[in-house]
């Protein structure tokens, strides 16, 4: 699927979060991901993690249900595929629901966020048979990096058909003396992906402030996931004008 621009796929593990706090099943996290697509979001992710202390197994579900009705859109399952990601995935592709993308996130079980990326050469030959079976479900598969260009071509090398730049870094230093350098670093990253036939997502703390000036310089970025800040505004603007925010950014 190709967008013009760079696609947004909006993250609604806040949204689940917010609803686990009661048992009243709201906020719905299905109206969430509805409001943003029929807003323009080019796709939703979950990452469910073991715990289930935002997204859980039922929500990917009937997201992945939800998803039937956009078959223009993308639908992202994020995690580590060490825990429960390829079971989850199994399950999905079982019940004949789509699933585009799987993103393999290296976060440990009780992980507060996710805030590092895999680490080349160490973990290359246990990713290997774990992005191989992700592709025989039929999924594109992302690997969660650093912005370090000299890991891109062994993340080609195991098998990934694309890498989501872990984002934190460059967000924490917008309003430091440091932004230019670690706008390079990205820059580098992503054309060292490039150069390797490796397509290029992000994510991790973009918001409105500083999403712009990323696509602008990053050369080659296919999609952005966003869940925190996007959820964080729509609170205050609501789904549809948070979205066609995030949207202007992109253009």
């Amino acid at each position: 699927m190709s967008h013009p621009t760079t696609a947004l796929s909006v993250n609604v593990n806040k949204v689940a979060l917010v609803r686990n706090t009661r048992h009243l099943g709201i906020p719905s996290v299905t109206r969430a991901a509805t409001l943003c697509l029929q807003a323009g979001a080019h796709g939703i992710t979950v990452h469910p993690r073991p715990d289930q202390r935002h997204v859980r197994t039922h929500d990917v579900f009937e997201l992945a249900e939800l998803m039937l009705a956009w078959p223009d859109r993308e639908y992202n399952i994020e995690g580590n595929p060490f825990h429960n990601l390829l079971d989850v995935a199994r399950d999905v592709k079982a019940r004949g629901l789509p699933l585009h993308q799987l993103t393999f996130v290296p976060d440990s079980e009780g992980q507060f966020t996710s805030d590092h990326g895999w680490n080349f050469p160490a973990d290359a030959e246990r990713l290997r048979p774990v992005i191989a079976e992700a592709r025989a479900l039929g999924a594109r598969v992302s690997l969660f990096m650093d912005p370090e260009p000299a890991h891109m071509a062994a993340a080609k090398a195991v098998g990934a058909d694309r890498v989501e730049l872990y984002t934190e870094p460059y967000a924490a230093a917008w309003h430091s003396p440091e932004r230019a350098a670690q706008l390079e670093r990205y820059r580098a990253a992503a054309q060292a992906a490039l150069d390797v036939g490796l397509g290029i997502n992000a994510g991790h703390d973009l918001n409105r402030d500083n999403l712009g000036e990323f696509v602008r310089v990053v050369p080659g970025v296919a999609e952005v996931s966003i869940g925190h800040a996007l959820i964080a505004d729509a609170l205050e603007m609501g789904y549809a004008d948070t979205v066609r925010a995030y949207l202007a950014c992109l253009k």
